[in-house]
């Protein structure tokens, strides 16, 4: 416990660093509300816009109300993470996993900053975890706990059953960040349904050793998910070639998924810089 605590600490005061001095502006400009919301009727004064006049009330009352609205500014991050056997996998200093943790945790602090509301969903062949969106400080730590203190195991991806799941439990519209390597099949449709009423936003991390098979001789290997071990003759460039066809089809349709449910995506390798790759996701988010 006390080990799982210090971790806690690292990451809170690595990601509060980068929110306070890169992320709040631009996760606040990149995820604004969700539009309008229903604040008040009044009676109508000459230059309110009559396409606001709320007749029910008007008709009930004999005089020319309308109806007044706010922006609303609240809003609620819904952080999906797979947590399949995949996910524990890393050759560049870190596992996918820690990566993912990273991201959140930043996700996480910039919501809390900004006063929103924050959930979490672990899946891997079904959900795991869910802890329904809150705020405070106390509640984003409880999620970066939960994400520290996830354990290896041989569990597949079951992306689609996630988010039906997060598509029944979401009942307002939210910003749904689903952080996976994406080793799954057949959940464009269950995307597509859940993009329609919400913000969804894919951020693919992969490690290189997952598309590049180095020239190493006989090559044991065992499948994270399954289990299954193989033996790998490495020195064939067919092989080779084959290993990084699948791995880029894979992705291909990732993005082809997102794109045609309207969703964002973007993709971070586990050496690469995520804090300078969303940030400028961000900022180009904001342009939009």
């Amino acid at each position: 416990m006390e080990e799982l605590i210090k971790k806690v600490r690292k990451i809170e005061i690595k990601t509060r660093r980068l929110t306070r001095n890169l992320f709040t502006g631009g996760y606040h400009s990149a995820f604004k509300g969700r539009g309008m919301s229903f604040s008040e009727v009044r009676q109508y004064q000459f230059g309110d816009d009559v396409r606001d006049i709320d007749w029910n009330v008007t008709a009930r009352t004999g005089d020319p109300h309308i109806k007044i609205y706010e922006e609303e500014r609240e809003l609620t991050v819904m952080l999906l993470v797979d947590v399949s056997g995949s996910s524990f996998f890393g050759t560049s200093g870190q596992w996918k996993q820690e990566l993912l943790t990273e991201i959140c945790a930043l996700l996480a602090f910039s919501a809390d900053s900004n006063n929103d509301k924050v959930g979490l969903l672990l899946f891997s062949n079904q959900p795991e975890l869910y802890i329904a969106p809150k705020k405070g400080r106390q509640h984003t730590l409880r999620i970066i706990r939960e994400l520290l203190n996830v354990q290896s195991n041989e569990r597949g991806t079951d992306l689609a059953t996630a988010i039906q799941f997060t598509r029944n439990v979401l009942k307002k519209k939210s910003v749904c960040f689903i952080l996976s390597d994406f080793w799954a099949n057949e959940y464009d449709v269950s995307l597509r349904t859940l993009a329609r009423r919400h913000d969804c936003v894919g951020i693919h991390c992969w490690d290189a050793r997952e598309r590049d098979l180095p020239d190493v001789g006989l090559l044991q290997t065992r499948d994270a998910e399954s289990g299954q071990e193989t033996w790998l003759d490495t020195t064939d460039p067919k092989l080779r070639r084959a290993y990084a066809q699948s791995f880029d089809e894979n992705s291909a349709y990732a993005t082809a998924a997102f794109r045609r449910a309207g969703a964002d995506f973007l993709s971070l390798q586990t050496a690469e810089s995520y804090a300078t790759a969303l940030l400028h996701f961000f900022e180009k988010r904001a342009k939009k």
